[in-house]
């Protein structure tokens, strides 16, 4: 197999592992182990904290000793953590495990995108759009696989919920097997360079203007996600939807996500990338609002396609006009500030929308994801569109 279809694979694995941990069986077990709706946001966000703190270490590490090593250490974490779920008897326990699977996806993306960045230049995303493509069919796949889990066992609870973290942990160890077969992906980065590189690659990447823009669009379409994957399953409940239909609307936005993503990076490969990012927000401001609207199942799992379209729109644009405004030798720098950012935006998306949803319900929480996204896109047009590296 090639390098980067070996990576497709293990990102199919990896994300499905974890994915299967999370929707929509997070929210489910938490409040089976007492959570209320914000102790619910709070283990949601956990994961997503680590993503903040590992991504750039992650990315900037990846610079200096090469993708394959950072890709491994990831798959480790990947393999290691789904069984320590079927040892929670506590809320706390819980996080504490969130916090540590969280570093698997925190390593694994940024290093991955990096090194597709180091193998493409004209088609990257598109290229990146069919990374994502394997990597959203394990997040498809997961929910249904969850929910029907869940539904299959719904009489007992505790044993449902055991059922999924085991299928989560056969999912992590074929990932590690499977990322042993990478190759040594150093060759990519030219070099092995030194600390004080990777730190004033790092500084290049944050002056820049024009990139933390962008990666502000993606932290404001993972807020939104953050408070869909959340509180979508919760606000269904209420409505009399069952587990299995909340895996369904979860799939939905995914495959649409996974279906259009590569022609949509192949669109912002031709055609510019600005407007779409643009065009993108907006589409997920109006799903988001048309959950607070909705209370019945086909309604719901149309508003979730548009969703996906919208996530699809948005960030087969965003990585991709990251690394054309980056220099080669930032490429794992800048991913892992986007990494960073997008998880600053996944973890407060479900802390602020389990405090809204406990004052003032579901509905209002997909309202202010709304607002954040109309408010991003706004300041992205606004502002200068910035230049590539070979015209700075």
């Amino acid at each position: 197999m090639t390098p980067f279809l070996t990576l497709c694979l293990t990102g199919f694995l990896a994300i499905f592992s974890s994915t299967l941990s999370k929707s929509p069986v997070l929210p489910l077990f938490a409040t089976h182990l007492g959570a209320d709706p914000s102790q619910v946001g709070m283990v949601a966000a956990v994961s997503a904290f680590t993503g903040i703190i590992a991504s750039i270490p992650a990315g900037m590490l990846s610079d200096r000793w090469g993708r394959r090593r950072m890709l491994l250490i990831s798959a480790l974490v990947f393999a290691s953590a789904p069984p320590l779920y079927l040892l929670v008897t506590n809320l706390w326990q819980l996080a504490l495990v969130r916090f540590y699977h969280g570093f698997a996806t925190a390593l694994f993306i940024p290093v991955a995108l990096a090194l597709i960045y180091d193998l493409y230049h004209r088609e990257r995303g598109e290229q990146m759009g069919w990374f994502s493509t394997a990597t959203l069919l394990g997040r498809f796949l997961a929910p249904l696989a969850g929910g029907a889990l869940l539904g299959w066992l719904v009489a007992t609870p505790a044993l449902s919920f055991k059922a999924v973290y085991a299928l989560c942990a056969l999912g992590g160890a074929a990932a590690l097997l499977l990322a042993l077969k990478l190759p040594d992906t150093r060759a990519a980065t030219d070099h092995q360079r030194t600390g004080g590189d990777s730190l004033r690659a790092f500084r290049s990447v944050l002056a820049n203007r024009a990139i933390m823009l962008t990666a502000l669009m993606e932290a404001a379409i993972l807020f939104a996600y953050g408070t869909f994957e959340t509180f979508l399953p919760l606000h269904a409940k209420a409505q009399g939807i069952s587990a299995y239909g909340v895996g369904i609307f979860l799939s939905a936005q995914l495959i649409v996500l996974a279906l259009s993503k590569p022609m949509f990076g192949r669109f912002s490969d031709r055609h510019g990338r600005r407007g779409q990012i643009i065009g993108g927000a907006l589409i997920g401001a109006v799903a988001m609002a048309g959950f607070s609207r909705f209370t019945t199942f086909w309604p719901l799992l149309l508003t979730s396609a548009l969703f996906g379209i919208s996530l699809s729109v948005l960030t087969s644009a965003t990585a991709a006009r990251i690394a054309d405004l980056s220099r080669r030798e930032t490429y794992g720098s800048a991913m892992g500030m986007l990494g960073s950012v997008m998880d600053i935006g996944h973890t407060t998306g479900p802390l602020a929308a389990g405090l809204i949803a406990t004052a003032y319900g579901f509905g209002m929480s997909f309202v202010g994801a709304s607002v954040i996204l109309v408010a991003a896109a706004g300041l992205f047009a606004l502002a200068p569109a910035g230049l590539p590296p070979d015209h700075q």
